[in-house]
């Protein structure tokens, strides 16, 4: 007689959170593949470096420009129409690309002025989608729901950029209109979700309303010392940033070799993020934090030594998972330690910390590699890593001492 199939988890059965990490995976892929295709062409139109270089800074600016006015918008306006919007502009923007490309008609400077439209509505739909799950799954399941979100979010990163780079030989409209169906979908799935949110007081646009999160934060050392930690982790251990030279000068592994040390730390993240999915962190949370984010410093030390293409690539691969745990645990206290009518500006702060230490994080190591070589600088900067995290354990016992994740509340961080 043939088994019974298994019942579904209990997690997918909660209405909504299927769209809600699916949405967020949709515009993850989509946003992957845009990035290939706009590098390839940008540097097919102008042949110039510096050009790759004005495309991160259009994407950058206006993320850094509107962060704290679109956190104030999501505390004070309706979250899901607002990222409907946003992956509704997107999705037209993408189309439009794809229209111009297919017709010759796409220039260097018109893929800036695009560029800094999906910077603008990532700014805006990011904090707004971020405090979505919190709002559908209980606390007791939120770290569940949050590993099965990375793992998809990992294999968005994994799988967009090897496809937009296959697509990109047939053309680059191609691959934006791929970016413009994924848009499209993910719009479609946020608009059927039904999030029932606590009625939250209105204030207005004053510089203390818009700039709540940094206050609220300082009055929560352990979520400011969760923050903190992982910035100062991405800052110090920018690795990333050297595979370039690590491949063709140290391993001596060409294309093929940058690729797979491109995809090991995606890979390794989406294996932790579909075992926690399955086996979410008990007790002693805060030590499992420090824990993993000392085995990304490690990782980036091994790195740094490594002349083997085998051990590069396994410890990128732990340095990826490890990242993976210290995600975990920093995003359940800004979501579940954090009221619903401040939960758009913390993720705010959030964002913004955490994207900005991974674009300084490769400034940083790219200064320090000029100065005194890749390895050392790699070396470097995992050192800084295990002596930021002995610093960190000293001054936010909190943080340390926390347990659950299923039991953390505004009252308890």
């Amino acid at each position: 007689m043939p088994n019974a199939p298994a019942p579904p988890s209990p997690l997918l059965r909660h209405p909504g959170l299927v769209a809600v990490i699916g949405a967020r995976a949709l515009s993850a892929f989509a946003g992957q593949v845009q990035a290939v295709a706009v590098g390839w062409q940008v540097y097919a139109l102008t042949h110039s470096a510096a050009a790759l270089g004005f495309v991160g800074l259009a994407q950058f600016l206006p993320m850094v420009a509107f962060i704290f006015p679109a956190g104030h918008a999501a505390d004070q306006h309706n979250r899901q129409r607002i990222v409907v919007t946003c992956q509704t502009i997107e999705l037209l923007a993408a189309a439009f690309m794809a229209y111009a490309s297919f017709t010759h008609q796409l220039n260097a400077t018109m893929i800036y002025g695009l560029v800094a439209i999906f910077g603008t509505c990532k700014a805006f739909e990011m904090p707004a989608q971020q405090t979505f799950l919190p709002s559908i799954v209980p606390p007791a399941l939120f770290p569940r729901a949050t590993a099965l979100s990375s793992s998809l979010f990992q294999v968005a990163s994994i799988a967009g950029p090897s496809l937009g780079g296959l697509l990109y030989g047939l053309g680059a409209g191609v691959c934006y209109s791929l970016c413009a169906i994924s848009f499209a979908i993910a719009a479609l799935a946020t608009w059927s979700m039904v999030i029932t949110s606590p009625a939250r007081p209105r204030q207005r646009a004053t510089l203390a309303a818009v700039f709540g999160g940094i206050a609220f934060l300082r009055r929560k050392p352990t979520m400011l010392g969760a923050i903190s930690l992982d910035l100062f982790a991405v800052l110090l251990g920018g690795a990333t940033a050297m595979l370039p030279i690590f491949a063709t000068d140290i391993l001596h592994a060409g294309p093929w070799g940058l690729g797979l040390l491109r995809a090991a730390p995606a890979i390794g993240a989406l294996l932790v993020a579909a075992v926690l999915a399955r086996h979410p962190l008990g007790r002693h949370a805060g030590r499992w934090m420090f824990a993993s984010v000392a085995v990304f410093g490690v990782a980036t030390i091994l790195f740094g030594f490594s002349h083997s293409i085998a051990v590069s690539v396994l410890m990128l691969a732990i340095l990826g998972g490890a990242d993976v745990v210290s995600v975990m645990v920093r995003g359940a206290l800004v979501q579940l330690g954090t009221p619903d009518e401040m939960r758009g500006r913390v993720s705010a702060v959030n964002m913004l910390f955490i994207g900005s230490s991974n674009q300084l994080g490769e400034f940083e190591s790219g200064m320090l590699a000029a100065v005194m070589g890749p390895v050392a600088a790699v070396v470097l900067g995992g050192v800084g890593t295990l002596v930021v995290t002995g610093i960190w354990m000293g001054l936010f016992p909190g943080l340390r001492k926390l347990d659950r994740l299923e039991d953390i509340t505004t009252d308890t961080v």
